[in-house]
């Protein structure tokens, strides 16, 4: 199973990806749409946990902004980027038990 957003609603291409891949691609209905069904709680919570992140990503960690010479550099500066925001994570989760997702909190 793989989630999409509102831009991958083609029926034609879900089924495209399930014949060739055998991959199941969720993806959220429009509230207008002909036979809407609300999408599972845990697609929607961790839909929600994605996008917090990609956020995150791009405005604490300017993770769009790379001005790598090389892909060496572009691949190192990433994986960087992500190490960092891995260890906030593992230092909010596990040594000060609050929750992952508050990256600005001080620590002291």
């Amino acid at each position: 199973v793989l989630l999409g957003d509102r831009g991958y609603l083609s029926s034609t291409q879900q089924l495209d990806l399930f014949q060739s891949a055998n991959i199941i691609l969720e993806t959220p209905m429009r509230m207008n749409q002909k036979g809407y069904i609300k999408q599972a709680y845990i697609f929607r919570k961790s839909r929600k946990r994605i996008e917090t992140l990609f956020s995150q990503l791009c405005d604490q960690f300017k993770i769009r902004n790379n001005y790598a010479k090389s892909f060496e550099g572009f691949k190192t500066r990433i994986l960087a980027k992500i190490t960092a925001l891995t260890l906030v994570q593992y230092i909010n989760k596990f040594i000060f038990d609050r929750p992952i997702n508050n990256i600005k909190i001080q620590i002291n």
